[in-house]
């Protein structure tokens, strides 16, 4: 369906992971699904919970939204996302993959078309399961780990409780550049969102 986009939350399930660095992605379209009051479900055989709704106001012919945070592992995303994408008949370019990024700093983001994974596992495995890399990216920046911290560590723990006002400021910046990037497209939600 070309009025069809499937925004992809990248984590990992369960409540150990939920308010890791390497969830962010998780809580950008929770962030989504709460702004138009949808709750996820699991459909069976798809290995994800999805939330779909309207891009527009309630009513509004809109764009279609299928939200979706895999419930595979990181590494294995792909799987579910491939599965999504032919059930809904959504298109790669019309898949918007949330991440974190350790190669740019928190409170910063970057909206992209296409491209590599950049050693993220996330990625790495849609690239692989949809045969291309040419989805969009909203990378979330959470920055490098602190001294000799091993990233995989560093991904894999909490942001600190004293950044949890920032991180609520930027999981919504996050959200309104999904926004953007499906309304008014890439040149102009860059130049107003990429730092």
């Amino acid at each position: 369906m070309a009025d069809s986009w499937l925004v992809v939350g990248l984590g990992n399930p369960g409540p150990t992971y939920a308010g890791h660095r390497h969830n962010v992605g998780f809580m950008v379209v929770d962030e989504l699904a709460r702004r138009r009051s949808v709750r996820f479900a699991a459909p069976r055989g798809m290995r994800a919970e999805v939330a779909e709704t309207r891009l527009g106001p309630p009513g509004a012919e809109s764009p279609r939204l299928v939200l979706v945070k895999p419930r595979t592992f990181m590494n294995d995303s792909g799987a579910a996302v491939v599965k999504l994408a032919a059930f809904h008949k959504i298109a790669p370019d019309r898949i918007v993959a949330v991440h974190d990024e350790l190669d740019i700093d928190f409170g910063q983001l970057r909206v992209k078309f296409a491209g590599g994974d950049n050693g993220h596992n996330g990625l790495k495995s849609m690239r692989r399961s949809l045969d291309t890399g040419d989805f969009y990216r909203v990378r979330f920046g959470v920055g490098r780990p602190p001294g000799r911290q091993d990233p995989a560590d560093f991904l894999l723990s909490n942001f600190p409780a004293g950044a949890r006002t920032d991180l609520e400021i930027e999981v919504g910046r996050a959200a309104d550049a999904v926004e953007s990037l499906l309304t008014v497209g890439l040149e102009r939600t860059q130049n107003t969102f990429n730092s």
